[in-house]
């Protein structure tokens, strides 16, 4: 009688890490050097995709690939054989010639899970079609309901040893980040503390469609657990110390304290990023979020406790004062559809650091020229993109990444010489704290978004634009921020495609964030794959522009379009 095997004990779990898997189907009847080059063909593939796939530690997703062409079924289970003993979850099929699609690529994909990402990348060949194999392919998988990406790509027709074009490589690797981010986070977590702030329906830790959509799981935790840890100094004193030392030598006097109370209110702010990151690397966070007002800091009914800016900008900056470290998206006020949204697009974009915000104030041009007026300032330029179409004074008292405090690239003594950190506001804020301002300069390009849930047909979406950020002369910034919080953190938005208009009206949430390093096409793969519906309403931007967005699955355009598929699964 057999016995059931006891595994062994694990001391600290090790999350998985999505794998890529690459193979090509081929046809029996294909002469040698035929063979050899498609064998050739899939290192090729693969050994593009190598080390280009960063995860947000900046480590490479893993990417193996096997040689054996598969001719058949036969085939097909070895290949996937190979495949579960390697842990792949992301399959890349790169066919150079004809094959049989059911006998092949289906035989193979059959042995995966439904939810397994696939893409089919090959070039453009004639003598053996390949592409005509990837269409047949494409066409198979998407009519029987499943979402498939094509990549029909450039590399020669003929010789043992092609590469394919940049732009081919391109545009698998933006397939290959979505499909990595896609991946990464199912059976992952994020901790929140306390609920969402204020009570807005848009913050909404909405549990069950998060792990239905995504596979993420929310932990909620009592903001008590904290107050009482940190009563209890739950943290290594030394540590604190040192976090300290590195404010005082980064900051200096633009650390604002008026006596030795507000020293240890600051104090209370850096132990809390101590004790919450050390909460989440034992539960394996991958982000967090913490509700703060009103219970925390601003219910006199209570007693108010200091503010978690410095905390919040430091879990989402890349570094502190231990050195680089992994950005871990974190959302002030506990608003999980903005934490959601940067989790999701700092995968997308390889670890780059998010940037959350309020959608403040919304400035169109005529309002920045008679703001001018009335501060007396003449001579504006006439063709800046801010005076052309207007701005966004994104603007919020928490988690905004110091990062965004200069360019990407910006070492960390340049970006903490223009961070203050002045006292927060008593009346808002009766606990007291410091909160964090700085102003992100011109010249940073990426998208700005927002994540929404409606209860209506239970979807997500992505309100999204591409972006860039923007200054203006001294004293117009001056007026400008007082007109709002001078001490909050300021990044002046500029949307490419969006107008004024559009942006003060299809807001779907006061607050909205920003990430570089993100290609368009990037994140409208992983919309395809996980079913986010896509919102860019923008009367400016056309519905497809070349080398920049993805091309449509097949399976929208044969279900009627993207909004019809979504809305069916």
């Amino acid at each position: 009688m057999s016995e059931a095997k006891c595994l062994p004990t694990i001391g600290k779990s090790t999350p998985k890490v999505p794998t890529i898997g690459v193979f090509s189907p081929c046809d029996p009847r294909i002469d040698e050097d035929s063979r050899t080059r498609a064998k050739n063909i899939i290192k090729m593939v693969a050994n593009t995709i190598s080390g280009a796939v960063l995860l947000p530690d900046k480590t490479p997703a893993p990417v193996v690939y096997s040689d054996v062409l598969i001719d058949s079924e036969a085939q097909a289970d070895i290949v996937a054989q190979q495949f579960r003993e390697a842990g792949v979850d992301i399959l890349i099929c790169c066919p150079d010639t004809w094959a049989f699609p059911q006998l092949t690529g289906i035989s193979l994909l059959q042995q995966f899970p439904a939810n397994t990402p696939i893409n089919i990348t090959c070039g453009n060949s004639g003598p053996k079609p390949g592409v005509v194999y990837a269409h047949a392919l494409n066409g198979a998988i998407s009519q029987y309901g499943k979402m498939v990406s094509l990549n029909v790509g450039t590399w020669p027709d003929t010789g043992l040893d092609p590469q394919m074009t940049e732009q081919t490589a391109k545009n698998l690797i933006d397939w290959c980040y979505a499909a990595v981010t896609a991946v990464a986070v199912r059976g992952r977590r994020v901790v929140v503390f306390g609920h969402d702030s204020m009570g807005m329906e848009t913050a909404l830790a909405h549990v069950i469609p998060t792990r239905n959509t995504f596979g993420l799981e929310i932990t909620r935790l009592d903001m008590k657990l904290l107050a009482d840890m940190i009563s209890k100094k739950a943290y290594d004193e030394k540590e604190l110390k040192e976090l300290r030392g590195w404010i005082d030598k980064h900051v200096g006097d633009r650390l604002e304290l008026k006596d030795s109370a507000d020293g240890e209110r600051f104090n209370q702010s850096l132990a809390m990023y101590l004790v919450v990151r050390d909460i989440m690397s034992d539960l394996n966070a991958i982000g967090g979020g913490f509700m703060s007002q009103l219970e925390w800091g601003s219910d006199s009914r209570g007693l108010p406790l200091p503010v978690a800016d410095c905390m919040e900008s430091l879990f989402n900056s890349t570094f502190d004062h231990n050195g680089p470290k992994t950005a871990k998206p974190y959302a002030t006020e506990a608003d999980v559809q903005g934490l959601l949204t940067m989790l999701f697009t700092t995968y997308l974009s390889g670890g780059e650091p998010p940037l959350f915000m309020d959608l403040r104030k919304v400035w169109e041009s005529w309002e920045i020229k008679k703001l001018a007026d009335e501060i007396g300032l003449s001579g504006l330029p006439t063709d800046t993109d801010w005076i052309e179409k207007g701005l966004v004074d994104g603007n919020n008292s928490g988690s905004a990444s110091f990062n965004w405090a200069g360019l990407p690239g910006t070492s960390v003594e340049d970006l903490m010489s223009g961070v203050q950190m002045p006292l927060a506001d008593a009346g808002y804020f009766p606990g007291g704290g410091n909160s964090v301002t700085f102003m992100t300069p011109a010249g940073i390009d990426g998208i700005a978004a927002r994540m929404a849930y409606s209860a209506v047909n239970g979807k997500f979406s992505m309100v999204w634009d591409e972006a860039k950020t923007t200054t203006v002369p001294e004293k117009l910034e001056k007026a400008m921020c007082n007109l709002t919080n001078w001490n909050w953190p300021h990044t002046f938005v500029v949307p490419k495609y969006a107008s004024m208009v559009e942006y003060k009206q299809y807001a779907v949430a006061n607050h909205f964030h920003m990430s570089w390093n993100l290609p368009v096409a990037r994140m409208q793969h992983w919309m395809d794959l996980t079913g986010v519906l896509s919102v860019a309403p923008w009367a400016a931007r056309p519905s497809f522009i070349e080398g920049v967005d993805r091309p449509q699955p097949l399976i929208h355009l044969i279900n009627g379009g993207e909004n019809s598929y979504k809305q069916m699964l």
